[in-house]
Formats: structure tokens, sequence, C-alpha cells
């Protein structure tokens, strides 16, 4: 029973280490091949997001609009797949039930 809290607490000590390094780090995101990224940090928080100027035009708004949230779809995964590595670093393969989010 003791090494299991020693455990607990060692995985909270780390816990609390992920959740302060999510706020430096940065993901990014592209489409268009590279016209459109963006940067999101590590708790899915927009930062970023550049445009090459070919894309403005006012006939191609929807394209670009289209661009914009392929990019940020792409940050998304990215940081999610991420996340899922830290936390299987975290764990250290203790059981957790399925779908539990700790981030």
């Amino acid at each position: 029973m003791m090494g299991m809290m020693k455990q607990v607490q060692a995985m909270q000590a780390k816990f609390a280490e992920v959740q302060a390094e999510l706020d430096r780090i940065e993901v990014e995101g592209a489409s268009g091949g590279g016209m459109v990224r963006v940067v999101v940090s590590g708790k899915g928080v927009l930062k970023l997001v550049r445009i090459d100027p070919a894309l403005m035009k006012e006939d191609e708004v929807e394209i670009l609009e289209d661009l914009i949230l392929a990019a940020f779809n792409d940050a998304k995964a990215r940081n999610e797949k991420m996340l899922e590595e830290k936390m299987k670093a975290l764990t250290g393969g203790l059981p957790l039930p399925p779908g539990l989010k700790l981030f």
C-alpha cells in the first residue's frame, strides 16, 4: 500500500510538471502546402495564424476559410498526439479508465 501511495505522489508531481510544460509548448499545423499555418499551445489555445499573401483574393475567401480550418485541425491533431504520448510517459503503464483525460 505504501509503495502505491509513493507512485501516486510521484505521478502527481510529474502531472504538475507536465501542466506547466503545456503552457510553454507550441504545436504548428499547416494546410495548402504551408500557405496557411497556425500555432496552438499545448493546452489547445490558438496563438498564431500566418497566411501567405497570395491567398488574399476577394473571390477566394471560402478557400482561405477552409485552409484556416484545416490548419487548425492539423495543429489540434498533432497536439492530441503529443498529449497522448506525454500521458503514456506520465502514467508509466498504470491502468486508467478509457477516455480519462487529465489534460
